[in-house]
């Protein structure tokens, strides 16, 4: 079972990263955020899973490893592939996902491409007690849970925490509620804030 991996991005496109990997060029399946900012070049460390079929093998990798829990739990709903749960998580953040099913909001997961309204209610039903406290522990605020999300992403593609945060909140001061109560909005941010020259991590 693969379980980690970290390696340069060799390319990026849609909802797969081909990572190299000791010289081998490895196709994970990611969400389009991830993959947005992920590009060729890069440095990536992935949480993963490998699912294994009669005539498949396939590769999935999460910036956290909250993100993989959750992709496991969500396999284990009736009704729900590997392919509709990384579109749960593409989507949704590890916190909306435990806000939903804790309030029993399944028009949280009917939003979902490819979730019909039943498969919504049993996501609910099924994933209740299952969450792990951390997972689910609420944020103080909406905008700190999207910016803890935002910095383990950043701290994931190879940034400082240090950078990272520091980008962060300089992105925050200004930011109006649609960039800073949402995962990718924020990330595309602080992306833009850092700059390419900022992803070997050194310090400003």
């Amino acid at each position: 079972m693969i379980s980690s991996l970290r390696g340069a991005v060799l390319s990026a496109s849609g909802g797969a990263l081909v990572v190299e990997i000791g010289g081998v060029g490895l196709k994970v399946s990611v969400t389009p955020q991830l993959a947005l900012t992920s590009p060729a070049g890069s440095v990536v460390q992935l949480h993963t899973t490998l699912i294994v079929r009669e005539d498949d093998l396939s590769l999935f990798g999460f910036a956290t490893a909250d993100e993989l829990v959750l992709f496991d739990l969500l396999r284990g709903v009736t009704g729900v592939g590997p392919k509709s749960a990384l579109g749960v998580l593409g989507h949704l953040t590890p916190s909306q996902i435990a806000s939903a099913v804790a309030t029993e909001d399944d028009a949280a997961f009917r939003r979902v491409s490819g979730i019909g309204p039943k498969t919504a209610k049993l996501i609910v039903v099924q994933l209740t007690g299952k969450l792990d406290i951390r997972i689910q522990a609420p944020s103080v605020t909406a905008t700190s849970s999207t910016a803890a999300d935002v910095l383990v992403a950043l701290v994931g593609l190879g940034w400082s925490e240090r950078d990272a945060q520091a980008a962060i909140d300089d992105v925050l001061e200004d930011a109006d509620a649609s960039v800073s109560s949402a995962v990718p909005a924020l990330l595309r941010a602080v992306l833009t804030r850092l700059g390419p020259a900022a992803r070997t991590g050194a310090s400003r």
